[in-house]
């Protein structure tokens, strides 16, 4: 592998970001290894990353699991980055919290560890989510990286997706501690709702929740704004806090804030075939839920730009969704 600018390693390469994360660190010019779950029942389809351009030269793909951290030694091996994007993603708490939780700190940290251990990795990047920001019961309409989740308000609001936003915010806490105690440099990247066109063969879950909410599918517990970043955005602010060497801490990655209303009346003009549901109609769902918004002003300040706005996001969501079938 010969990469350039070196090797770097990102964990969950065959989900939303991670993919797309890979596609732009080849094109930055790194040596990228990956590391995929294995699969015994089948073989998966991994021609959406071994036919990206310069793949076959600098792209290496290993499998790992977070139930057993030591198995990403290999694919750490010689790298001065690591990109930390894999997680169980559970919307449907269809595992006990504790489990899902435990996995995910112990795979978290072990990773680090590891990381730790190479005497090669410089800097980790840490894939969050909003999630670990936004739940904590205070009336503030915009929050920067001081706000985080409460876990017992999590526990309070019964949420679909309680489970995921509890192991994410400890998930977090735990790299920042380890990278206190040990002096291993890690940032966090805080996305909000990603948005866009997926190389992944499956349905990202967030572009299904978004378009799910603006097109009238989710019956309860929808939002009444959504806070959005394009998939591109995301991959290019992950790119952009490994180089930046003053980066420091958690950074929230989050471009625009529309409500569900008025991102229906958009998409509505845009594609009537769609016949979405009447803004009127819309307002009749029941638990409609008004979260606070992030403020990305820390990763604007540090230098960073946002390329895409709301009609792009959703331009290229739904392209994308067309050209897989899924609309």
């Amino acid at each position: 592998m010969g990469g350039e600018k070196g090797a770097v390693c990102v964990t969950g390469g065959t989900g939303f970001i991670g993919s797309w994360l890979i596609m732009r660190l080849l094109d930055h010019g790194y040596s990228v290894t990956t590391t995929i779950r294995s699969t015994p029942d089948h073989k998966k389809d991994l021609d959406f990353l071994t036919s990206l351009p310069g793949a076959s030269k600098n792209l290496k793909i290993f499998t790992a699991d977070l139930s057993n951290p030591e198995s990403f030694k290999a694919a750490i091996q010689g790298c001065i980055g690591v990109f930390h994007v894999a997680t169980p993603v559970d919307f449907e708490n269809k595992e006990p919290e504790k489990t899902v939780t435990k996995r995910t700190i112990d795979g978290a940290t072990g990773i680090l560890r590891t990381c730790l251990d190479s005497k090669t990795v410089k800097r980790v990047i840490y894939t969050s989510s909003a999630s670990a920001v936004v739940f904590n019961g205070k009336d503030i309409d915009e929050m920067d990286e001081s706000f985080w989740t409460d876990v017992d308000y999590v526990h309070a609001l019964k949420l679909p997706a309680g489970s995921y936003a509890i192991s994410k915010t400890l998930t977090e806490r735990a790299v920042l501690e380890f990278s206190e105690k040990h002096g291993l440099e890690v940032v966090t990247v805080i996305p909000s709702f990603v948005v866009g066109p997926f190389i992944c063969p499956k349905f990202p879950s967030s572009v299904q929740v978004v378009l799910d909410m603006v097109l009238g599918k989710s019956k309860t517990n929808s939002l009444s704004r959504i806070d959005m970043v394009h998939v591109e955005d995301v991959a290019r602010a992950h790119i952009f806090l490994f180089e930046h060497t003053e980066a420091k801490g958690r950074y929230n990655c989050s471009s625009n804030t529309i409500t569900v209303d008025s991102a229906s009346e958009l998409l509505s003009a845009k594609y009537p075939e769609l016949q979405i549901p009447r803004n009127d109609t819309q307002k009749e769902k029941k638990g409609l839920i008004l979260l606070p918004s992030l403020s990305s002003k820390k990763l604007r300040d540090s230098g960073f730009e946002f390329k895409y706005g709301v009609e792009g996001m959703f331009d290229d969501a739904m392209k994308c969704c067309k050209e897989k079938g899924y609309m």
